[in-house]
């Protein structure tokens, strides 16, 4: 155990591999660590030398430089609203936006599987809803929202909740479903309720797969915003985005 603790602490202080461990096992420390350093740098080799060819191609005109622009022109135009702030406002209404969307999404997947489960026959009935709902493009309703609540934020956390809240809900019920009976029976054998077998073995069960749906639905949460964006904002990355497209902010002059 202190041989655990000793090596994880080194490694979040980034010094050298302690050394009250055996030889062989401060052989496979460090061939862990070189593995690790080896893949780091292949991807940076990678991204350096996808920058340099980019750079190299558009320059010489082997790709279209008014279409696909360049890395130093990229980030001058980067530099340039970076030192105007305008930057910082997009990204902070981008990510507010996000952030209350995948809030809302988490929160009201939970309660929603919650409620499936406790009750089998209502989501006999809701389920072939949820998975309907889960395969529709959400793209095509970010229109009709925008007729029904307008241009404006709203419509925007509506458009990001619609593009990740079904499938999160029946990720999150399909974690609840699979928790093995045998715990389930045994909590009701002892006298626990239904609440005690959620509480005490569904729920702590189900935390990894949670974990795994909000990964997940951080990412679909941010398409969501961009793609609301893109139709009902005057602020934001996506609408940096249209702007973008529409004049052709970063040609290479």
């Amino acid at each position: 155990m202190n041989t655990a603790k000793s090596y994880f602490k080194s490694k979040k202080k980034n010094q050298a591999i302690p050394t009250n461990i055996s030889p062989a096992q401060a052989a496979f420390l460090r061939k862990q660590r070189n593995t690790r350093l080896q893949i780091r740098g292949i991807q940076w080799l990678i991204f350096i030398v996808f920058l340099i060819l980019w750079e190299i191609t558009a320059h010489y005109e082997i790709i279209n430089s008014f279409i696909f622009c360049s890395p130093s022109v990229i980030a001058k135009c980067f530099w340039e609203m970076l030192q105007g702030g305008t930057l910082f406002k997009h990204i902070g209404i981008t990510l507010l936006e996000t952030i209350i969307s995948f809030a809302i999404v988490i929160l009201g997947s939970i309660f929603i599987a919650i409620l499936l489960w406790w009750n089998p026959k209502l989501s006999k009935i809701v389920e072939p809803y949820m998975v309907i709902l889960n395969s529709l493009p959400k793209s095509a309703l970010a229109p009709i929202l925008i007729v029904w609540l307008g241009a404006n934020y709203k419509t925007i956390i509506v458009c990001a909740i619609s593009v990740a809240v079904f499938g999160s809900i029946l990720n999150i019920y399909t974690g609840f479903v699979t928790v093995e009976s045998d715990k389930l029976k045994l909590i009701q054998t002892l006298g626990g309720t239904r609440l005690d077998c959620l509480r005490l073995v569904v729920i702590p069960a189900s935390l990894e797969n949670i974990l795994s749906v909000m990964k997940v639905n951080i990412g679909l949460c941010l398409v969501g915003v961009i793609i609301g964006e893109f139709l009902a904002a005057r602020a934001g990355l996506g609408y940096l985005i249209i702007y973008g497209s529409q004049v052709f902010t970063c040609v290479r002059k």
